[in-house]
């Protein structure tokens, strides 16, 4: 049977469950829609948030990018694993404490302003879209290849998918469709790179193969020949950086801090019971997320290896059937400069006559070391399940930022929770149309317009949440100037050299060295210096706010109170 046979089974076969999970746990009313209700289990809370945090960028790209860049690569796994801690440690059990269903509720109520909520709602907004956008443009690459259909058809048909669940179900139905996702994409991640670092190494614990030698009997280590392999090609080291340590350190940075700034991923922490459910969630999600990144720095090792070998002085009539089946969707592609009909994969733009997206390595990998075809299937399901999970989160913090933040909080209060939950379900329905235009015309590959969403994250959200919790003197003139600030020059730059003149996005032409995945660390403390400038020369926020502020650090009062 071949992969599509195999892609067709078990991508329908996930479906057709997370369908069923959606109409078996649709939302009745705004708490299940909103925060599924709080009656989420701890664990079930866990599975959903990983699935939830491991977006197409993590499943898809992630290990692209590590495999193209090398150690330069690591900041994406260093960043989004230390800020998924630093959320769990420094920010989520306060916030539910603080006990709001969402980032602009927290801040409107925290700086007692219906402009600083306003604000904030355009902030979750701006970020979910960028951020959905790439989940969008991942579920079009997955079916693209694997449905034999065109990238925007691809985009068209994940839109449909995850209207039906994430309109129907809210945050009910889809915590419980994230709970099948997780166990869809870990499964689908770590097979094939089990299988492959047995092939190659003969060991079946990627993280100890690809760090040990191969198979061969040769007594080489792997990342010897990797590097090796880069060298002849004209490359850098494998194992060697080229990033200026500033930008490293940003970009870094930048998605740890956006990480604790994510509107999506925050509200998870709102679903369970008790403070204390939140605090286990999140312990159980950190593991849940490690058994991923961890493996991901082999997924990397093992298919850039087997893609030089497959490809690199290969005549182009003997290609493997996995190069034409990936060629037909763009994402790679050959051009014979010296017409000898023999492909040459080389650094030096002039002779290298092979173009390789990185957004494919995960999903063709299975295909370029020659594993089952149902292996094939698996992974494409697994790609996406991560990118419809994330997508369905975002989603539901725009409509909930739509339907509670803007109407319900600010523009007309006395709206019915029938009519609440009719304008949330219609701004879900709208947000993925909008959602799918971007992922139809993305600003940069996945994992990189992800990237830019952590930025603006980390530019406006985090700022005022941190301040808010830690400083009590911290007001509503303080916040809103810090969030305009931030977003707005983090905004201008990533616009500037990702969309306007993507010509001059290089080293040379950025701010101190600063590429536009890292700008939003720039941004974060000019939000944070604005923040705290402006809160000393203007009035104190009210009394009754800096004592809510100190109750909020104080477990057992606090917890008492929300139950």
């Amino acid at each position: 049977m071949d992969i599509q046979f195999w892609t067709f089974l078990i991508v329908g076969i996930t479906f057709s469950i997370y369908i069923g999970i959606a109409i078996w746990s649709r939302a009745g009313s705004t708490s299940e829609f909103y925060v599924a209700g709080k009656g989420v289990h701890p664990l079930a809370n866990g599975m959903a948030t990983a699935a939830d945090w491991m977006s197409a960028a993590s499943f898809i790209s992630m290990a692209g990018i590590i495999a193209f860049l090398g150690r330069d690569g690591s900041v994406y796994l260093m960043g989004w694993t230390g800020g998924y801690v630093l959320l769990a440690l420094l920010l989520a059990p306060y916030l539910r404490k603080f006990g709001k269903f969402t980032v602009p509720d927290f801040v409107g109520d925290r700086y007692y302003s219906s402009t600083a909520r306003m604000v904030a709602v355009a902030c979750a907004l701006f970020i979910s879209f960028t951020y959905v956008a790439g989940q969008m443009r991942g579920v079009g690459i997955v079916f693209s290849r694997f449905l034999e259909v065109d990238i925007n058809t691809g985009v068209v048909i994940g839109m449909i998918i995850v209207l039906i669940y994430a309109v129907l179900g809210g945050m009910k139905g889809i915590t419980y469709t994230q709970v099948a996702q997780y166990c869809v994409l870990i499964f689908a991640y770590l097979v094939p790179v089990i299988y492959i670092s047995i092939m190659m190494t003969n060991n079946p614990i990627p993280q100890l193969g690809f760090g040990g030698t191969v198979a061969d009997g040769s007594g080489q280590y792997l990342l010897d020949k990797l590097d090796g392999l880069h060298i002849a090609l004209g490359f850098d080291a494998y194992t060697s950086g080229v990033r200026p340590t500033l930008d490293v350190f940003f970009i870094t940075m930048a998605l740890m801090v956006g990480t604790a700034g994510l509107p999506h991923v925050i509200v998870r922490f709102f679903t369970v019971p008790r403070v204390k459910d939140a605090r286990i969630s999140a312990g159980y999600a950190l593991i849940l997320i490690v058994l991923l990144y961890a493996t991901a720095p082999a997924v990397a090792v093992f298919a850039k290896t087997n893609l030089i070998t497959t490809i690199n002085e290969v005549p182009y009539d003997e290609m493997p059937e996995w190069v034409s089946n990936w060629e037909a969707t763009g994402l790679i592609s050959f051009t014979d400069k010296n017409e000898d009909g023999i492909i040459q994969f080389h650094a030096d733009p002039d002779i290298n006559e092979v173009h390789v997206d990185r957004d494919i390595i995960v999903l063709a990998n299975p295909e370029i070391a020659g594993l089952p075809n149902w292996v094939v299937g698996l992974v494409a399901a697994g790609g996406l399940a991560a990118a419809l999970s994330t997508a369905a989160g975002l989603l539901l913090v725009i409509s909930t930022s739509v339907s509670r933040d803007l109407i319900k909080r600010t523009l007309k209060p006395d709206i019915s929770e029938k009519h609440e939950l009719l304008t949330a379900r219609f701004a879900a329905a709208g947000a993925v149309i909008f959602a799918g235009y971007f992922g139809i015309n993305p600003p940069g590959f996945v994992a990189q317009t992800i990237a830019f969403a952590f930025g603006l994250a980390a530019a406006s959200f985090f700022p005022a949440i941190l301040l808010g919790i830690f400083y009590k003197r911290m007001n509503m003139q303080g916040a809103v100037s810090g969030m305009i600030v931030g977003i707005t020059f983090t905004a201008v730059y990533i616009v500037y050299f990702a969309m306007i003149r993507p010509d001059l996005n290089t080293a040379e032409n950025w701010l101190f060295g600063i590429s536009p995945e890292g700008i939003g660390t720039l941004g974060m403390l000019l939000n944070m210096a604005v923040s705290i400038v402006v809160s000393r020369f203007t009035a104190p926020p009210p009394q009754e706010i800096q004592e809510l502020v100190e109750k909020i650090r104080i477990p057992r009062e606090i917890e008492e109170a929300v139950k």
